[in-house]
């Protein structure tokens, strides 16, 4: 009776066979095996739509399906199929090194068992199971395996304090969250999820006994909470200044909510609003926004009082709390004035404007 090979290519002998050649059909052997338990090799699959065959040289190692890895190469400029014969039961190693942005198909050469395809983007690598579970319609799937290189999706995975480089990306590619590393941090934010009839908590912890979060809009953007719900705690910057308050002042509401003037006023004044230096408040604001300011001045025995008010250096007649604009300031007092500021079109402001003592 004469050999008989293995799906791989083994050649199995029989008793008495080969006298002679046993070693060297042997040794072959023991080849092949190494080559399926541990080789490498490298195919060309250049070329347009197309099938690229790996096939098995039975009792020889030039199979180019006898490998363990196998690496996959050239220029494709179309979508590629490698196939492997339908009786093979094996793992394999595939890496995708082609160039150009289209899929490749790895699977049996015929049948309509499942098959494995690397995405057009995807120049990675995956460890597949051939399983030769039906003689008609095999199966390869995907055991899975994450490389540098390659795109996966890490599904039920935990990931045990995983240190993010610069960022985290949406299922698009595009960037969702950046992560910036400062050194010797000891202070973080710590994110809960929460049962039923609970609220999630995003919270500021760390080594430091009183942690608080900046939240820090870019160029003229803002903070907006966009469903309805309260506030419990609120700080507002406030800007304290040894000015006696005179003339026309100027308030930059990008700098501060509160502006408080420490020395005796010296005349009656104009509040003018703005951004800031560089901003105007009517480029910082939407129509339907709306901001809230407070000017505290220093009343001694000569009071004055706020006689006209400005935003963007344009004249903006208030309309005042009692109906009546304020004549006079209170001697030897803190008079408080608080402004309410709205939007209602392009460079077009309505403000709401009430006077208070505080002795």
């Amino acid at each position: 009776m004469a050999s008989t090979y293995t799906s791989l290519g083994v050649e199995l002998q029989v008793t008495g066979e080969n006298a002679g050649t046993w070693g060297d059909k042997t040794n072959t052997n023991l080849q092949i095996l190494q080559q399926l338990v541990g080789g490498f090799n490298q195919t060309s699959t250049a070329g347009g739509a197309g099938t690229t065959a790996l096939d098995v040289v039975d009792g020889n190692t030039t199979g180019t399906a006898q490998q363990n890895m196998i690496e996959l190469t050239g220029t494709i400029t179309g979508n590629r199929v490698i196939t492997i014969p339908i009786d093979i039961e094996r793992m394999y190693i595939i890496r995708n090194s082609t160039s150009g942005a289209y899929t490749v198909e790895f699977k049996y050469a015929s049948g309509s068992g499942s098959s494995v395809t690397f995405a057009a983007t995807d120049k990675g690598t995956k460890l597949l199971y051939a399983k030769a579970d039906d003689v008609t319609n095999p199966n390869i799937i995907d055991v899975g395996m994450v490389d540098l290189a390659g795109v996966q999706t890490l599904t039920n995975k935990t990931l045990t304090s995983p240190a993010i480089g610069t960022s985290i990306l949406d299922t698009g590619g595009a960037e969702l969250l950046k992560v910036t590393a400062t050194g010797s941090a000891v202070n973080e934010l710590t994110l809960a999820n929460a049962a039923t009839t609970n609220n999630p908590t995003l919270s500021a912890t760390g080594d430091d006994s009183n942690v608080g979060i900046d939240l820090t809009p870019k160029g003229l953007g803002a903070v907006k909470f966009t469903s309805i719900g309260s506030i419990e705690a609120l700080q507002e910057r406030a800007t304290i200044a040894a000015t006696g308050t005179t003339g026309t002042v100027t308030f930059d509401l990008l700098t501060q909510a509160v502006l408080y003037h420490t020395s005796n006023a010296a005349g009656n004044f104009t509040v003018n609003f703005r951004g800031d230096g560089s901003n105007s408040l009517n480029n910082v604001m939407a129509t339907g926004d709306s901001m809230t300011a407070a000017f505290i001045t220093t009343q001694g025995g000569s009071a004055y009082y706020n006689s006209a008010v400005q935003v963007d250096g344009s004249g903006v007649t208030p309309e005042w709390q009692g109906g009546t604009a304020p004549s006079a300031g209170n001697t030897n007092s803190n008079d408080i004035y608080t402004y309410v500021i709205v939007k209602t079109g392009d460079a077009t402001f309505k403000v709401f404007a009430a006077q208070s003592q505080f002795a």
